[in-house]
This record gives C-alpha cells, structure tokens and sequence, in this order.
C-alpha cells in the first residue's frame, strides 16, 4: 500500500489480528541513494527485494511502504497460495494456448519454490499443504467440474471428481452437489500478514532497507535514474524504479490504463467449538471455493475460524481505493446470509472481523508487466485475486529485467504482451457495471455466458470473480 491515505492495520483485517508484526519502521528522512527502490511493501515488492539481494548481495535496495508492511492486498486476503499463474488453467489457454503448458510448470515450480523458502527461512505463517476443494452448488456446476478434471488430465494435473456421497464425506454442507479436489502442488493455505512479516525481515537480513509511513507522491527522471519523491520532502535518488503498489497504482496515472481496482469483503467467524467443528467434518482442512461466475472462497484458519469471503466484486469510479470502502454492510450481511445458507449447523456462530479490499483486475485476469521512464521504472500488477503465489514469480521477472536482460523468461509472450486496455472515466465506470451485471445473468442462466459475455470474450476480455 503506497500513495493512499494511512488507514487502521489492513482495513480491520483478522490476519493482523493473530501476531505482532513488530516496531513501526521509520519513514524514509532526507535523501538517500538507491540502485533499485521499490515502491510497495506488499508482496511483489518484498519478493523483488529478496530476488534482487539474493541474485546480487552487493545492491542498495530500498522499499518504500505508507502505511505498514502488508498493509494493502497482501494483508487483507484469504491466505490461498496458488500455483497458477493465469487465473486458472481455462483462462491461461484462451489467451496463452501456446505457452500454458510452460506456464503451467513455472507456476508449480514457484509454489514448491515458495513453500521450501518459508521452511529455510523460518517464517512462522502458518503454512498448511492442504489442497482444495472446488464446490458445486447448482446442478450445472456439476458437469463443468467434470469438465475441470478432463481439461487438467491433458495438462498434466492430476484432479479428482467427488460425487455427491464423496463431497459430503469431506465437508457437510446441504448445497455441495459435488467436488473437484487438487493437491498440495496447486495450493496451500497460509496466513498472508504473517507471511509479509517474514518477507521484510527477511529482506533486511540480506542487507535491504523497508521504511514504513513513507508515501510517495511522484516519480522524476534524471540524467541516469530517477528521483522518486515521498511526503515530507524526503527523496531517492535510484538508478532504477520498480512499482509494486497493485491496486493502489492509480498515484502513476500511466498506468490506470491497466487496470481496475475491484473491492472484494471477507468476514471470519468466532472460533469454533468441538462440536460445531465436528459437525461439518471438513478434516482436511482443504481450501474451498464455490464454481459460480461469482463465487464465495472460504477457508479454516489456524485457530479452527471460518474465513467466507469472495462473491460480489464493487467498483468505484475513477478508480478510487480509500479506507472508508473497506466496509461495506450490504455485502457483509449478503455473505453472512449465505454462510448460513451453506453451513445451516452454524447459524449461531458469530462474526468477529469483517473487512474489505482492493483488488488489482486487468481484462486478462493475470499479471501484467512494463516499464515506463526511459526503461527506467518497471511495474507488475493484475493479479486479479491470486497474487499471494504469483507475485514471487512476477518479482523473479522484474529481476531478470534488471540483471539479467537475456533471460529466455523475458521472451514469453505472457511477459511481453498487455492486456486490453481499460477505457478512462466516463465509460469506464458504466462498462464494468455492464460486465457485472452480465456476471450476475450468467448465473442465474446455469452458466450460460450470454452474448456480452462471449463477445468479451472474442476480444480477449472476460470477468469472471
């Protein structure tokens, strides 16, 4: 979270609930010098740090943070670790059929990559090798998951259909129809803030420095680099820039182009007692998601909570993000009626935490990247809601453009391409109205997309969280 207003630890967020993340880091004061400063104490930035330091220990590298160290999207999601670095296998093939495969394999490498550096470092985020489960929850989801499980068999993913018995032998719920199960090797559960804590810790043990309350409030070239200028009149000068704010970019107005800040809410329950644990099984502890068009993710945490989030997917135009969208009590009780719906033996659980947060959505769904100044600012966003997991694969990346030019990965049209852009303010803001509506349609029409839809589609857009 960079150039925004300060607002309480990640919007209320349980995750910041569950440890200390430590002494506020000072800000940045007068002006310092930089090889590389990094703009974002989230995820992208923290990995770039580390893969920068790791590949070459000898750099200044300085990560700048406004608020606190994942205080943004990094902080505020629900802890799911993916392997996939395309939103999801279909995604990737309609717009990278001649390099998912390649994909694919990257993205499987970079999770067991990730999980092995959480283990060498020490990093206590409560890390769970769990799988998933994706749920069915009308009649049409059915087949579609059966669909899931042939299209990953020629892929190279080894995914298991759950009929009806199988699926309510895992998890009791009175609206699963059937399941999808994937391993361990496509996702894992952690807790993102703990995660983050770890990351910046482990950058300043390779000799970087994160200051925190250190908003930046805009980028100058110069004769071989770049002045990136903070609140306050401090100053960096860099000979390189990366931007590493997601959906808090819209402060480089070059770049709101690429995206749309899109609020995704979450709530999370008291913690369970015995019993109500026993009643729905669930014990092994796998992450879930539901196969609607707008889909519901929920999860248990560490401490045996429900976290239910997901479904509606709020815009607000000119690509505004502030604190106060954090909370939005329309969609609270919406997802708290649907919790209940889903888990009718809990009906009597509290919610303790309920929170909101923007997420970075391009119209691939899926990292993009560039560079702007001269090639001397270079920036990765659009993770679309599975940022935890690719964003060390897309900070892998930003080091390559830095250190290592000729890289083979710098040549993947994943890479080099960009998504379709996003039209300004006015018509920005009645065309994702347009496609939610037409989300919503699609799932009251068993998954039928509709001409809108399919239209998108055809110009390689879609919308599918």
């Amino acid at each position: 979270m960079t150039a925004s207003e300060p607002s309480a630890p990640a919007g209320g967020s349980y995750w910041f609930a569950t440890g200390d993340p430590g002494p506020r880091r000072p800000p940045l004061a007068g002006t310092v010098r930089a090889d590389v400063a990094i703009i974002g104490g989230g995820f992208t930035g923290l990995w770039t740090a580390i893969a920068l330091l790791d590949a070459d220990p000898s750099l200044r590298v300085v990560v700048l943070e406004a608020d606190r160290v994942g205080s943004g999207a990094s902080g505020r999601n629900g802890g799911f670790c993916a392997a996939s670095l395309t939103h999801g296998l279909a995604n990737g093939l309609l717009h990278f059929a001649d390099e998912i495969d390649e994909l694919e394999r990257e993205g499987v490498r970079n999770l067991a990559e990730l999980v092995a550096f959480v283990g060498a470092e020490g990093i206590d985020c409560e890390l769970e090798p769990t799988g998933t489960l994706e749920v069915a929850t009308e009649p049409w989801q059915v087949d579609a998951l059966r669909d899931s499980v042939e299209l990953g068999a020629r892929h190279g993913h080894a995914l298991t259909f759950l009929s009806p018995d199988e699926i309510q032998a895992e998890v009791r719920s009175p609206t699963f129809l059937a399941g999808v199960r994937a391993g361990a090797d496509q996702c894992v559960l952690l807790n993102p803030a703990k995660l983050a804590w770890g990351l910046a810790a482990a950058v300043e043990r390779r000799g970087g420095t994160v200051h925190e309350a250190s908003r930046v409030t805009g980028l100058a070239r110069r004769a071989g680099g770049v002045t990136v200028r903070l609140a306050g009149g401090a100053a960096v000068e860099a000979t390189h820039v990366v931007v590493a704010t997601s959906a808090y970019s819209a402060w480089l107005r070059r770049l709101t182009q690429l995206f749309v800040p899109v609020y995704d809410y979450v709530l999370v329950t008291a913690r369970l007692t015995p019993g109500q644990r026993a009643s729905i099984g669930w014990k092994g502890r796998e992450g879930l998601g539901d196969a609607g068009y707008q889909f519901h993710y929920f999860r248990l945490t560490a401490d045996d909570r429900i976290l239910w989030g997901g479904y509606d997917a709020i815009y607000h135009p000119g690509n505004r993000v502030r604190p106060q969208h954090d909370r939005r009590p329309a969609t609270f009780d919406k997802l708290a009626a649907h919790f209940r719906a889903t888990f009718p033996q809990l009906r009597d659980v509290p919610f303790t935490h309920r929170w909101g947060g923007a997420i970075d959505t391009t119209t691939r769904f899926h990292v993009t990247f560039g560079d702007v100044l001269g090639g001397r600012v270079h920036y990765a966003l659009g993770y679309t809601g599975l940022g935890v997991g690719a964003s060390r694969w897309a900070a892998g990346i930003l080091r390559d453009k830095l250190l290592d030019p000729r890289s083979p990965r710098l040549r993947m049209r994943f890479v080099q391409s960009r998504p379709f852009p996003i039209p300004p303010e006015p018509v920005r803001t009645p065309a994702v109205e347009l496609m939610r509506r037409a989300v919503i349609a699609a799932d009251e029409h068993e998954g039928e997309p509709g001409w809108f839809l399919r239209a998108m589609d055809a110009l390689g857009i879609g919308f599918d969280s």
